[in-house]
């Protein structure tokens, strides 16, 4: 009986367990994602059109950089037009 309650209690602590763990390990991928976004910055500066950098400006980098990215989704998809 004794191996029966451990194994129960094993089986409805493990879920939490991992709930830490992902926890733990996103204030860890944290500061990692900061040099990602230092990236974005510069290519977005040196590709972006001038209404790209009015909206970075205007709104902050996230509007900026989903106009930017928006952009080069739709030249794309476009024939004819260069890569």
């Amino acid at each position: 009986m004794s191996n029966n309650v451990t194994l129960l209690l094993i089986a409805l602590a493990l879920p939490f367990l991992l709930l830490a763990l992902m926890l733990g390990m996103e204030r860890v991928e944290r500061p990692l994602r900061v040099d990602s976004v230092s990236e974005q910055l510069e290519t977005f500066l040196g590709t972006a059109r001038p209404d790209e950098v009015e909206t970075y400006v205007s709104e902050g980098f996230a509007p900026a950089l989903e106009r930017y990215w928006r952009r080069r989704r739709i030249t794309r998809l476009l024939p004819g037009r260069p890569r």
